[in-house]
């Protein structure tokens, strides 16, 4: 049988048998959906955050203090969740992957189980997932999408009314950390926040600059609770809000030169509420969370099997058991080639550099981004301290690094080759070597010399990575 065929019977089945359960037995679930931003929220303790309306959300739902995206960029973590699979299990690792392949036919999206089971499904605008599929597979084709360029902005989200009398799973994405934005000029444009009032991390210096990119932050968490208090109004005003299940999370942390692109815990450690039906009200949970337990959790609020295929855990489940570490990967980002792994457990952050041959800050799109074009400024002019300059080293990258959270939240004291933590190191270091293998870590594997040149041709052979050499020597003959 046909595909295409075979989902169109489950879709029928699936329909007719939850069409005899009740309307509160079958919950709406939102994904409230948001790009590069951190938890500097009220309800995480950041006393400089006006967020009011996901304070709310939390205190009527479960707050998770420990969740983290399995990757910190958007494409992989994105490819990641929407299949409820690591994203190095199907090849789907690499940002801005130029050469697409299929999903693997015996894996179906978190929409299309959904649709399956009868649901209206939509996104509202951003995708981005390094795979190929049929997007009607994915999401309902009677859902009219608003038109706007890039995700939701403002504070009209009256297109919610159409989702009366119907269940519905959908995303709504919101551009966090990309409101506003990076100018691309030296300085960008200053934050409504006074940047005297925030903390500069010790792995940046107390520059104007950086003051300025961390106090736009805020401003950004700020106008991401805007919204996400006119989408809450929404759906109580079309009585849609009693009955559905509202996931909040982002993407992954600030695009701070240090966060964004890396696993330290500034790129995957990320904000996560759920609220709803059923959902423990006023809780806080401190077990660890990776982001494909979203998916998991996802579908066990809607009381639809969760097939064999989801790597992610049901943290919502009755019986659920802590989770002792989240891996968390971190690929090729664009024109930089690069390869990291990183275990989080409890009380550490072990990091496995692979490529050490190469700074962790590498020549790509981000350079035109003031807060890196600053920091180059200051390197070159031997203006940082010994760790803020080792980003931008050669020589000073490490092949491991091991960091214990409380003592050292920002991770700047590497413990990898202190004697006395030789039985953590060999812990974690044994955890993820494991991992790699159970998994089958596709990023292990070396990129195609097809995919290379589709990055170099995209690049217009302005590339760093030694991977392109063989396009620049071909070029030069």
């Amino acid at each position: 049988m046909n595909r295409p065929y075979c989902f169109v019977l489950t879709a029928v089945f699936s329909a007719l048998f939850f069409a005899s359960a009740s309307a509160d037995e079958r919950p709406n679930v939102l994904w409230i959906y948001v790009d590069d931003m951190s938890d500097w929220i009220g309800c995480y303790g950041y006393e400089l955050a006006e967020s009011p309306n996901i304070d709310q959300l939390a205190l009527e739902g479960t707050r998770f203090e420990n969740a983290f995206m399995p990757a910190p960029v958007c494409s992989a973590t994105r490819s990641a969740l929407i299949t409820g699979t690591m994203q190095t299990s199907h090849g789907l690792h690499h940002h801005r992957t130029m050469v697409k392949k299929p999903l693997p036919e015996s894996i179906s999206t978190i929409p299309e189980l959904f649709r399956a089971a009868g649901y209206v499904t939509f996104n509202e605008q951003k995708e981005d997932y390094n795979f190929t599929r049929d997007r009607d597979r994915l999401y309902s084709r009677d859902f009219k999408r608003p038109k706007m360029k890039g995700h939701l902005v403002g504070r009209d989200v009256s297109w919610l009314k159409q989702l009366q009398g119907k269940k519905f799973f959908g995303q709504i994405q919101l551009k966090g950390g990309k409101f506003g934005g990076e100018t691309g000029s030296k300085f960008p444009a200053e934050s409504r926040l006074d940047p005297s009032k925030v903390t500069v991390p010790p792995y940046y210096p107390d520059d104007p600059v950086i003051r300025n990119a961390i106090a736009r932050h805020y401003e950004q968490v700020a106008e991401t609770d805007e919204q996400v208090g006119a989408i809450i109004a929404a759906l109580k005003e079309y009585g849609l809000y009693e009955n559905t299940v509202i996931f909040f999370f982002t993407d992954h942390g600030v695009p701070l030169p240090r966060a964004k692109q890396f696993i330290y815990e500034d790129g995957a450690k990320v904000p996560l509420i759920v609220s709803g039906p059923k959902i423990a009200r006023g809780k806080v949970r401190d077990d660890l969370v990776n982001g494909i337990d979203i998916s998991a959790a996802t579908l066990s609020v809607a009381g639809i099997e969760i097939p064999d295929t989801v790597e992610g855990k049901d943290f919502l489940s009755d019986n659920y058991q802590k989770q002792k570490y989240i891996i968390a990967a971190r690929d090729r980002c664009g024109i930089a080639v690069d390869r990291i792994r990183a275990v989080r457990s409890q009380k550490f952050r072990y990091v496995q550099n692979f490529q050490t041959d190469r700074p962790l800050y590498q020549p790509q799109y981000r350079d035109k981004f003031a807060s890196i074009m600053r920091l180059r400024e200051l390197f070159a002019e031997g203006k940082l301290t010994p760790v803020q300059a080792s980003y931008h080293s050669h020589a000073a990258r490490p092949k491991e690094e091991l960091y214990e959270l409380e003592s050292d939240p920002h991770q700047v004291n590497n413990l990898a080759k202190n004697p006395k933590f030789a039985s953590v190191m060999t812990e974690h270091r044994d955890a993820l070597t494991s991992w790699i293998k159970a998994t089958d870590d596709k990023g292990q594997y070396p990129a195609s010399e097809a995919e290379l040149k589709a990055v170099f041709d995209y690049a217009k052979g302005k590339v760093a990575s030694p991977e392109f050499d063989f396009l620049k020597l071909a070029e030069e003959k």
